[in-house]
């Protein structure tokens, strides 16, 4: 399993070389302070990282949301146990 992990990551290593000689064109990027010259294959890569960033950031309070919610209905369920174990416990009387 481990090889295979390493020949895709050469493979993407190796496809990410072509396309940044492939294309060797610079562009210019403009924003409020100034702007900036880069190579189009940086700037791709630059905007592909801080996608992935933005979606592990999401992924990540989207997955701590939902274990607080998960500790919150361990807690009401231990409760709600313990609830019945006492109404168990308690013996029943007769009123005849």
């Amino acid at each position: 399993m481990r090889i295979i992990t390493y020949v895709l990551l050469l493979i993407i290593i190796l496809i990410g070389i072509t396309f940044a000689t492939l294309n060797p064109s610079v562009v210019t990027i403009h924003y409020y302070i100034g702007q900036r010259t880069l190579p189009l294959s940086m700037l791709l890569v630059l905007v592909f990282a801080i996608g992935c960033l933005l979606g592990l950031g999401v992924g990540l309070m989207l997955l701590v949301s939902v274990k607080i919610k998960n500790y919150r209905l361990k807690h009401r369920l231990k409760l709600a146990e313990k609830e019945v174990e006492n109404l168990r416990a308690i013996p029943l009387q007769d009123r005849h």
